[in-house]
């Protein structure tokens, strides 16, 4: 009777397991022949080998995804837009683009927002959409939206969000175009292979004013070449200011993508108008020798905030 019941139990068992594999054909693991024995294969996710039989270890990431929260910096002794923007691997003028009205020289514990990736931070105002936000700085919805982690179109006033923008393009103008489509974060020289005959800095040119607690201050570069020569935008923006000024003679203001005011002084003529946009490249206007000025060059001068800054190398120069 004992024997019976177990050659029962055991033909159910049998019976059951042959179910179980036919109804789940593909939960069964793959047949190990006699050469997996011999020599290391895999099969599946099992690694085989003469003495082992190891599971494969998953990938998994052990290092701390990115913050894409905006980061505040405050400024220590010491501190340069060029040193801050090497701290946190940016160019010096994507923390100009983050801080709005930014005035130098920077001060000891100035708070300065700056983007956890190449891009920039924005504080929302009333009426800032994620779709107007997008289209001012060139890029996609979604990448504001994602970003941020936002869900919907209401944004919050006074909440803080950082664009992201590809650094092999930079912002785009507000027609849709690239800023600066030839060489993007850099300077262009406004004139190809001229010569720079005057660096930024202090100077023995008496004819140079005083700044800065020097005598004399160059507050620009000086680029020699011929009187009527085209002069080029160093970088993309909008035109905002065009005409004679006392020291600079007839000049043209270009306020960057970035927020940087680019200066092109002593010009003979203007080719742009107030309001205009500009790619970089584009003509501005022609050399000549108006204002404060010994023969005919141009003066090209850089600021941040309204004072003087060194625009560090022009690309074809």
């Amino acid at each position: 009777m004992t024997h019976a019941v177990v050659l029962a139990i055991a033909a159910a068992m049998s019976s059951y397991a042959t179910f179980d594999r036919s109804f789940f054909p593909n939960s069964h693991a793959p047949a190990v022949t006699a050469a997996a024995a011999d020599e290391r294969v895999a099969a599946g996710d099992v690694s085989l080998g003469r003495d082992s039989v190891i599971i494969k270890p998953l990938s998994i990431p052990t290092s701390p995804l990115a913050s894409r929260a905006p980061i505040v910096h405050m400024v220590v002794e010491g501190d340069t837009l060029e040193s801050i923007g090497r701290q946190f691997n940016l160019p010096w003028r994507y923390i100009v683009w983050s801080n709005p009205g930014l005035r130098m020289p920077l001060k000891v514990g100035l708070p300065l927002k700056v983007a956890p990736v190449p891009g920039t931070v924005v504080v929302v105002r009333r009426g800032d959409t994620p779709a107007g936000l997008a289209a001012a700085y060139g890029v996609d919805v979604s990448t504001v939206l994602g970003f941020n982690g936002l869900r919907g179109p209401q944004l919050t006033p006074g909440s803080v969000l950082v664009i992201p923008v590809d650094p092999a393009q930079g912002p785009n103008l507000s027609t849709g175009v690239p800023a600066d489509h030839i060489d993007p974060g850099q300077f262009l020289c406004p004139i190809a292979g001229a010569q720079i005959i005057q660096q930024f800095g202090p100077t023995s040119f008496a004819i140079e004013p005083p700044f800065g607690g020097y005598l004399h201050f160059h507050t620009g570069m000086d680029l020699l070449s011929g009187y009527g020569t085209p002069i080029v935008a160093a970088a993309g923006g909008k035109v905002t200011a065009a005409g004679p000024a006392d020291y600079f003679g007839i000049r043209v203001e270009v306020t960057d993508s970035f927020g940087l005011v680019e200066v092109y002084a002593h010009m003979s003529q203007v080719a742009v108008a107030v309001g205009q946009e500009l790619q970089q490249g584009e003509k501005v206007g022609y050399v000549g020798s108006t204002g404060l000025s010994i023969g005919a060059h141009l003066h090209f001068q850089l600021e941040v905030g309204g004072m003087p800054t060194a625009p560090g190398p022009l690309i074809g120069c």
